[in-house]
């Protein structure tokens, strides 16, 4: 029988679905699938499927989602009540979906409350990390994009959408592992030439990650642009293409120089959307920036570009056993989710 303590935080994402369980505030399981929802609703069934294999099932359960977006849908609010109906369907027991600033909404009002519904996650994180860490500045790099949230006293933001965020740089398409790499800079230095990039999606951020060796295991379930192997020497060749060149022009030396080149200007982009955030300038300088998401690691790089101490979302938590630790960390909006849902129970 599905425990009536136990409740399952749920991030509907594009790409990925991701869920945890938790009980009395304690994390107990966390998991991230694999899901390609632009290629069909049944894509979103098989990962709800593969998540509750994992976790077990619970009979309380907080949703968040951006997975609204993906062209599957003719608009955000169809891809909200779609993917509703479909968790309906699917998960045991009772529902709640995340609304942001309308707080907890049952199944049936979400047409009504499509519009804050829709990508919410990011709010879910940052709410949840206001009321562990008062000051601070959130970077949740994930495998496609990267929020980055301030937190002064509550969340900062008075974003209500993604065209919001994009507008105010709360919102950056450079994450880990799905970002094409023409998306990150118009041109980039090899061997102390300027080389424009080709506007092809030849490779992505995940080559340049694997290629620096800091590509986290598991973390790349999709395929390659070209197809082709997941090695340091595939990534190089797809990275060279990026450039009109051939991987036997240069050695594997020249290859991670280039990579380390486009590690920097991710980091540029990630630099210059953060220095422009509202309400940054009245952060303190102590308040340290909170490192979540898939890319962990490049939130660790910003916040010492930023001269601010990094701390992991895992280390806010009450009570994680240190196994999940890592992927509570991965799955922020997840966890937040269901804390966040026990709370209000």
């Amino acid at each position: 029988m599905p425990s009536d303590s136990a409740l399952t935080g749920w991030d509907i994402g594009g790409a990925h679905v991701k869920a945890a369980r938790v009980e009395h505030g304690r994390v107990t399981g966390v998991v991230q699938v694999a899901c390609p929802l632009w290629h069909g609703l049944d894509k979103l069934d098989a990962a709800v499927v593969q998540a509750r294999a994992a976790l077990g099932d619970t009979v309380h359960h907080a949703i968040t989602m951006t997975g609204e977006m993906v062209d599957l849908f003719d608009s955000r609010a169809a891809g909200v009540v779609a993917i509703v109906e479909r968790l309906t369907a699917a998960l045991p027991g009772e529902l709640r979906l995340y609304a942001g600033r309308s707080g907890w909404v049952a199944p049936a009002g979400a047409a009504a409350h499509a519009d804050d519904i829709a990508s919410a996650n990011w709010l879910a994180t940052a709410a949840w990390v206001a009321s562990r860490c008062p000051q601070a500045l959130l970077a949740d790099i994930g495998s496609t994009t990267s929020d980055l949230i301030v937190i002064n006293r509550g969340v900062a933001s008075t974003s209500r959408s993604d065209a919001d965020r994009l507008i105010s740089g709360e919102l950056v398409y450079a994450g880990l592992v799905r970002t094409p790499l023409m998306a990150l800079a118009p041109a980039i230095d090899f061997r102390g030439r300027r080389h424009r990039l080709m506007a092809e999606h030849f490779a992505t951020t995940a080559d340049v990650w694997r290629l620096l060796g800091e590509l986290p295991e598991h973390a790349d379930p999709y395929p390659a642009a070209d197809g082709g192997a997941k090695t340091p020497e595939a990534s190089a060749r797809r990275l060279a293409r990026m450039i009109g060149r051939d991987v036997d022009e240069g050695s594997m030396d020249d290859w991670h120089s280039l990579a380390n080149a486009f590690a920097d200007a991710q980091l540029t982009a990630l630099i210059d959307a953060s220095r422009a955030l509202p309400g940054i300038t009245t952060l303190p300088v102590g308040a340290p920036v909170v490192c979540a998401g898939a890319g962990c690691m490049i939130a660790a790089r910003l916040a010492a570009a930023l001269d601010r101490r990094a701390v992991t979302l895992a280390s806010l938590l009450a009570d994680c056993a240190p196994t999940f630790a890592d992927d509570a960390t991965t799955c922020a909006p997840a966890v937040a989710t269901a804390l966040l849902a026990e709370r209000a129970r």
